[in-house]
């Protein structure tokens, strides 16, 4: 929904970073874009290995042992979206939109049926690979097998948290955690289904240009001081 009027879409490519320095970066952004300081803002990140805990999760299901997260470097963090629980760590491309849902659909629902159809689109038209939604679940699924992770967290109608795309991650890990709190179903990856290396770079630009059609941006504006940003918010991440 573009309302007449050009959208630019601010894109930042933070990385491999750990987990809390980039969820207090996205709190920041938030704010910032709640005042109509920045435009709509758009994370790239791969994340160190961390299962997340949303609001609506538990603890129970991270099932792995101390001695299991210790030996493979994994962090367990407790956040401000919904879902339940979920993985993130190398070879997993993670977005984090900060978008106004004013100037897009002023809906929760509808902004993750968009979120769900840039993954539709991109893995169908790049990669010949047909997804779907499921119902009751969000996310982009290949028969019972999640590829596409989400969840977000929404205040005055502008987003954060966002997606979990599995390009190449290390699927066992996702065995210490049952994802979503989702017992029946799997989770694969795009090498998985291709059974072919996919370069991470490739699949960033696959995805931003996903999101400029399906959101509808006029044009993209590249942001490089990464550095500079991180170290700005330190590491405020929240009790939750």
């Amino acid at each position: 929904m573009n309302n007449g009027t050009s959208k630019m879409l601010r894109f930042i490519d933070l990385g491999r970073q750990s987990y809390r320095p980039v969820w207090a970066l996205q709190r920041r952004l938030q704010q910032q874009r709640i005042a109509g300081e920045i435009p709509d803002t758009l994370l790239f990140v791969e994340h160190h290995p961390v299962y997340t805990i949303g609001k609506n999760g538990t603890d129970l299901h991270v099932i792995a042992s101390e001695s299991y997260l210790k030996q493979r470097g994994i962090e367990v963090v407790e956040v401000d979206r919904g879902g339940d629980v979920t993985y993130h760590g190398p070879g997993q491309l993670v977005g984090y939109p900060i978008f106004n849902l004013n100037q897009h659909q002023k809906s929760v629902s509808g902004f993750m049926r968009q979120l769900e159809e840039v993954f539709i689109q991109a893995l169908s038209e790049k990669w010949g690979i047909e997804s779907q939604r499921k119902d009751g679940y969000t996310g982009a699924w290949i028969g019972n097998e999640k590829i596409v992770a989400m969840g977000v967290r929404i205040s005055r109608w502008v987003t954060m948290h966002g997606f979990a795309m599995n390009v190449k991650p290390e699927l066992e890990h996702f065995q210490g955690i049952i994802p979503c709190g989702i017992f029946e179903y799997g989770v694969t990856s795009l090498e998985e289904q291709l059974n072919a290396d996919v370069p991470m770079s490739q699949v960033k630009d696959v995805i931003l240009d996903a999101f400029k059609t399906v959101f509808s941006f006029s044009d993209v504006l590249v942001e490089t001081n990464v550095a500079e940003m991180l170290e700005m918010v330190g590491d405020d991440s929240p009790v939750v």
